[in-house]
């Protein structure tokens, strides 16, 4: 590609170069236009620039508790594989089968080939294991997919996994990790194993990756929206993160400046990105790009000093120091704080002929500039201090031993040594408020946020910027046109129809509920049904970051509790003694709890009480499960039902589409990942619930396309037992509480979707649940003539709505269920969890306790 290819650049005017400057001094927030600008000064302009730049970057510096330090990290570049799917047209890391075999090398570093160099490293003092690879190499060269089989890999991403664990235990280096693009799963994956990660974003430029001779054509990993979701699933899982900018690759200067700004974006929402590197195009030989001239130290120094002043003084900005010949004085006073990781052992393997200065020359280069060099670790300082959520349990003893207690820098006198990994084996021991579930109705709970509010949730403010639009108007004769078709077969609604619906209101709703009620009563009868079921919420200790969740604690928090293995079989036992059927469990995803953990779960209820249906781990549970064990999906939910799993609740859905999940939640499975879970589990013949929490951040479309997914699902593999309306509760949930979110759905919301969701889940899921803990009795029969049939179950200890704020208590007698059936005028009966006849020795059983275990049976801790 040649740089006359780039789109004509005008030069800025000099009263546009003027007030850019002026703007910079004065500490005003550029816009992009302004930034484009002065990635252009030269001169006294960029001296003036750079100035501004290098107070702004002093200012973050003291406010760090480091003035007049720049550090680095002393580290090792384990090239794991040179293979990869892309064909960046400047790159010379990348190679092909022939050349490695040629060479003597394998497809991947063998296991002692990656040891023998972190051992080196770690004998010279190195405490980082930098190992970069090429995107999915198995996707495009069969040699890369027959390497991974035989040695026993399913993919490159558990290669990395298991090396990083072996470079942990056996040298102490921490492993800082650059696969390329990695979904939202890998990282869940690769999070217990690593102290940080790191992708660059390169350039949001589309045209540079769509366009024939585009320095990215042909590289499916280089798609800019491909690369900024990367970042935004490595803030979603709390991964400390390096990225950064690729500079002088065609892009024009507001194209640099446009991908300055997404790089903001995503640091603002998430806090997540812990170190940006700006680095300079370097022309290559036998590359396509080897005849564009390498970007200029003024173009890096311009553009430090403009990240800088973008990115604000909180920013840790990195220029590598073996790509400016010597001139380091000119990027500290650009404004950078941080040389990277130098190596006195490897070379740069992306930069082969441009070896790294020796950190002796460094450091006296950075003195003459008037800074003292640290070295600091994979990790920065900031992500040391702040611990969970953004170290990994497992990790964090290795980076302890070599962090400095207060800086969360580097120990000048720690010795890398390896230390044991593991899995924890067992439960964390039962602590904490353990009899919540009864005395959330009494005593309520201590506060109404947890104590990391302002942190674990990611930035309110950004969040507003992502609401979803507005739902459109519908009209009248809109509705009257789809109630008609409703009312002949609610099978042929179209999307608009539907949407006209869900809109109705005053005589319309009431015809559209009758119409919905009379589908019910055509599908399932009149009968309502309802479980016995006890609750069990084994941890409420979260750090996923869900923004309406009111249940999850930080560990240290006075309402946080864990219960122990003896605990939960007991609750069940108490449970099976008054009658009940099924134990649905489901607790945080909490840090010390092993993926083995939730087998356990299911094997003690089982071992203790043989009948009772275990229902049990959400999606997300599932998800946290495989990754903490290395199992697939499949081979997890396997295992689970081997050790007595019956059903999942199909909870973790809120709505099943991401543009309101990611302001939902921060942390959570995407949409994709749950259809995933929910569609293994229904293939082994696990059979789950599907549910929707509305009423928040979402519209009447959301609602549709949710149903829709749903309604696709069972199409396909009939698992799901029912549909749950979950409204939203507002009180305390953390989203409401930072002034985003509605107060919930209004009675009109919640009959419009309890009768859709009769209409558009008609010949699908024949069960429609409603919520007597988030409507209370009179609103949940209320629901029994919109088109429900069920009532859910008794529960006996609610506590996730009643942490949320609901007002309608933690258990139904059985009474109390034949009470709201009757005030909507219909005949009731018990069930078991998959609508099959109980028992009669459960029904007698449940019956003489009434199925009330907080009154009847207290629990002994």
């Amino acid at each position: 590609m040649d740089a006359t290819d780039a789109p004509h650049q005008p030069a800025p005017t000099a009263n546009g170069m003027r007030r850019a400057l002026r703007r910079a001094r004065d500490g005003v927030a550029l816009d992009v236009a302004e930034a484009a600008v002065l990635l252009q000064a030269r001169g006294e302009d960029l001296k003036d620039l750079c100035a501004s730049a290098a107070r702004v970057r002093d200012a973050g510096l003291e406010a760090a508790g480091r003035p007049g330090v720049i550090t680095y990290s002393k580290s090792v570049f384990i090239p794991l594989t040179r293979l990869c799917r892309d064909k960046c047209h400047y790159c010379t890391f990348a190679t092909v089968p022939g050349k490695l075999r040629r060479a003597g090398h394998g497809m991947f570093m063998s296991p002692d080939e990656v040891l023998d160099v972190a051992r080196r490293g770690a004998a010279l003092g190195c405490k980082e294991a930098l190992i970069t690879l090429g995107d999915k190499p198995e996707d495009r060269w069969p040699e890369a997919r027959e390497w991974l089989d035989a040695h026993g890999y399913d993919d490159t991403v558990a290669y990395v996994r298991a090396m990083s664990i072996r470079i942990l235990e056996e040298t102490g280096l921490l492993p800082h990790l650059n696969p390329g693009v990695l979904s939202w799963t890998d990282f869940q994956r690769l999070k217990p194993v690593s102290a940080s990660m790191g992708m660059m974003l390169e350039t949001t430029a589309t045209r540079l990756w769509s366009e024939p001779g585009g320095p990215h054509h042909g590289s499916p990993d280089k798609e800019p929206a491909v690369r900024l979701r990367v970042l935004e699933d490595a803030g979603r899982s709390s991964v400390p993160f390096t990225s950064g900018l690729l500079i002088g690759i065609g892009e024009t200067y507001e194209e640099r400046a446009q991908s300055l700004f997404a790089l903001r974006r995503v640091a603002r929402a998430y806090h997540g990105i812990q170190e940006l590197i700006l680095q300079n195009f370097r022309a290559k030989p036998d590359t396509a790009m080897r005849g564009m001239p390498d970007a200029e130290l003024d173009e890096l120094v311009a553009t430090v000093a403009v990240a800088r002043h973008v990115m604000g003084p909180a920013a840790c900005l990195q220029a590598p120091p073996n790509l400016v010949d010597g001139e380091y004085a000119r990027l500290i006073g650009a404004g950078v704080d941080d040389w990277g990781g130098v190596s006195p052992l490897t070379p740069d393997h992306v930069n082969p002929e441009r070896p790294w200065p020796q950190i002796e020359r460094l450091a006296e280069q950075s003195a003459a500039a008037g800074f003292r060099m640290r070295e600091r670790l994979a990790i920065y300082p900031e992500y040391v201090r702040r611990g969970e959520p953004w170290l990994d349990p497992r990790v964090l003893p290795h980076v302890r031993a070599l962090a400095e207690p207060g800086t969360g820098l580097a120990r000048e006198d720690a010795v890398p040594t390896g230390r044991p990994w593991q899995e924890p084996e067992d439960l964390p021991a039962s602590y904490g408020r353990t009899d919540l579930h009864r005395t959330i109705d009494t005593e309520g709970r201590t506060g109404d946020r947890r104590a990391d509010f302002d942190d674990v949730y990611g930035d309110w403010e950004s969040l507003r910027e992502r609401l979803p639009g507005a739902a459109p108007e519908r009209l009248p004769g809109d509705v009257r046109a789809a109630l008609a078709v409703a009312a002949d077969d609610p099978t042929k609604l179209d999307d608009d129809q539907a949407l006209a619906l869900f809109h109705a209101d005053g005589p319309a709703l009431d015809a559209l509920c009758r119409i919905a009620d009379d589908v019910r009563r055509d599908a399932v009868g009149d009968t309502v049904t309802y479980c016995v079921t006890r609750n069990i919420n084994f941890t409420n200790v979260c750090y996923t970051g869900c923004r309406f969740c009111a249940f999850a604690q930080r560990r240290t928090d006075a309402d946080a509790y864990t219960l122990s293995l003896q605990q939960v079989a007991d609750r069940a036992a108490q449970a099976w003694e008054v009658g009940a059927t099924e134990v649905c469990m489901q607790g945080g995803i909490h840090p010390d709890l092993p993926g083995t953990a939730y087998f356990d779960i299911a094997r003690a209820v089982k071992d203790r009480v043989p009948g009772m249906h275990v229902h049990a781990f959400s999606p997300m549970e599932v998800v946290n499960g495989a990754t903490r064990t290395g199992l697939s999906i499949r081979d997890w939910l396997q295992q689970a039902k081997e050790a007595g799993l019956d059903t999942i609740p199909g909870t973790a859905a809120e709505i099943l589409d991401d543009e309101v999940r990611w302001v939902l939640t921060k942390g959570k499975l995407p949409a994709a990942t749950w259809v995933e879970v929910v569609s293994t589990a229904h293939e082994l013949g696990i059979r789950s619930s599907s549910t929707m929490m509305y009423g928040h951040v979402d519209t009447p479309a959301h609602w549709l396309g949710h149903l829709r997914l749903l309604a696709g699902i069972q199409q396909r593999t009939g698992g799901f037992t029912e549909f749950v309306t979950l409204p939203f509760i507002h009180t305390n949930a953390p989203v409401y509480l930072a002034g985003i979110a509605r107060p919930g759905p209004t009675t009109r919301d919640n009959r419009a979707v309890v009768a859709m969701a009769r209409l558009l889940l008609h010949t699908h899921i024949p069960n429609i649940q409603t919520s007597w803990v988030k409507l209370g009795a009179e609103g949940a029969a209320e629901m029994l003539s919109s088109g429900a049939n069920d009532l859910g179950g008794t529960l006996m200890e609610e506590t996730i709505s009643r942490m949320a704020g609901s007002a309608y208590g933690s258990h139904k007698s059985i009474r109390d269920l034949a009470a709201i059936a009757e005030a909507a005028g219909r005949p009731h009966r018990q069930r078991t969890t998959t609508y099959g006849e109980v028992p009669a020795e459960r029904r007698a059983a449940a019956l003489a306790s009434d199925g009330h275990l907080p009154e009847l049976l207290p629990v002994l801790e």
